[in-house]
């Protein structure tokens, strides 16, 4: 038997017969986790994007208790996102959580339909455990999760993470567009829709393979490394207390706004139908326009930088919720909530480019879900509530103007607290060295 020398074996892996393989491969990767990301987005859209208008129409929930509801919900984030994150981690370019998403992704017609709406409106108690329980690890933290994962994908092979997940965002406007359409002929043919998209998910997941022996070898190597005392150590940075600040005060009190949304915005109809509609087809218009914004905001983000973006995006959600207080009109409205298909795509994007430049890459997901998604949902869980009472007594209008001047003015705080982007990573966070190589660009 013969063996090749070192230099023959890096001439080898640099002939076109070794590389072709591998760009093949890169394409293909890009081409499943952008679909896989389509159908997740297309169940998550018919399942969750008029949950607000189910909860008060459907099962006859006040908004007060469908604020409730959605509280419950971020807490059961709480105590998913640190494990979902830490697992991931580990795991690197593995999709061991993922397959478990999957599965449950597969029972949420069943849920919706025979578990969690009967529980609401006959156990609230229960119903709001089991339900937060549920939609956490399906679809709130499971996003997360997938976005985390497609973005380290993206960084393996070299391609933008925004390219991929455009497509997401056309999948959540594909569905939105039948959603309402499907909830006026009956609420739970959106769910049976959802568990049969979920199918072709788990499909799309499995075909997925990382077949680059030594890089792959390399990333797992660092997976294997992280540890809790890592994830631990991110508290004494000041970086991620910036992070967490703005994340807290801006992005959750907006989600919160955007939560109840849609039964504000049916409210302003002369039906409910005629609502639920308008609103089905808006939501459509503006998620396919925010795919077109996650094509665009990565050149925008790299010009600006990470921390410029964001702050950019913290006045782009002022702006949104101070003008739903000012304006009345249906047509107004609807021309205020296209705003979030320009904010969305530039905040998501900048919130990975600063993890990855102020933190260590391998902990990405930790950070990402930990110094984002969960302290969102720590804020909304604070908030949801608060903005309950205010919409049972001062109503929408007034309670979004007050909740517009809180998002502006911790924006404009974020502008010392955010970490300065040409800093780079804190004196004190050393990045762990692999051998791995540099990506090539895949061509997408």
């Amino acid at each position: 038997m013969t063996t090749q020398s070192p230099a023959n074996e890096s001439r080898a892996a640099q002939s076109p017969a070794a590389t072709a393989p591998g760009r093949s491969r890169r394409g293909l990767n890009f081409t499943l986790i952008s679909a896989a990301l389509f159908m997740f987005f297309v169940t998550w859209s018919l399942s969750w994007s008029l949950f607000s208008i189910w909860l008060t129409q459907d099962i006859g929930l006040s908004a007060g208790r469908s604020s409730l509801v959605v509280s419950a919900n971020a807490i059961g984030c709480l105590v998913t996102m640190p494990v979902y994150g830490f697992i991931q981690d580990r795991l690197g370019l593995r999709k061991n959580l993922l397959y478990w998403v999957g599965g449950l992704m597969l029972l949420v017609g069943p849920m919706y339909i025979y578990v969690y709406g009967p529980l609401l409106k006959t156990h609230f108690a229960i119903g709001l455990i089991v339900g937060s329980a549920y939609l956490a690890m399906a679809f709130a933290v499971a996003v997360a999760t997938l976005e985390s994962y497609a973005e380290r994908l993206g960084r393996f092979h070299g391609f933008e993470f925004g390219r991929a997940r455009m497509f997401g965002s056309l999948g959540w406007a594909a569905a939105t567009f039948f959603a309402g359409r499907l909830f006026n002929i009956d609420s739970d043919l959106n769910f049976w829709a959802a568990s049969v998209a979920a199918a072709v998910f788990l499909v799309l997941l499995v075909a997925i393979r990382v077949t680059n022996g030594r890089r792959a070898a390399a990333v797992d190597h660092a997976a294997s490394s992280v540890s809790v005392a890592d994830v631990k150590s991110l508290l004494a940075y000041p970086a991620f207390w910036g992070l967490l600040l703005f994340v807290v005060a801006v992005t959750a009190t907006y989600n919160t706004y955007d939560a109840m949304f849609p039964s504000y915005f049916a409210s302003l109809f002369s039906t409910t139908a005629d609502g639920n509609r308008m609103y089905s087809d808006l939501n459509s218009v503006q998620v396919f326009l925010e795919a077109g914004g996650m094509a665009l905001a990565p050149f925008l983000v790299n010009r600006l930088g990470p921390k410029r973006s964001l702050l950019v995006s913290g006045f782009i959600m002022a702006t949104r919720i101070c003008l739903s207080g000012l304006v009345t009109d249906p047509v107004a409205i609807s021309a205020v909530k296209l705003l979030h298909a320009v904010e969305l795509p530039i905040m998501l994007i900048a919130i990975f480019k600063y993890i990855n430049r102020h933190f260590e890459p391998r902990l990405s997901s930790s950070i990402y879900l930990v110094g984002f998604q969960l302290a969102t949902q720590v804020g909304a869980a604070v908030i949801s509530p608060l903005a309950g009472i205010g919409y049972d007594s001062i109503g929408y209008a007034h309670t979004y103007l007050i909740m517009s001047g809180f998002v502006a003015a911790f924006t404009l705080i974020s502008v010392r607290t955010l970490r300065t982007d040409g800093k780079g990573l804190p004196e004190a966070v050393a990045p762990v060295v692999t051998t791995e190589p540099a990506p090539e660009p895949a061509k997408v």
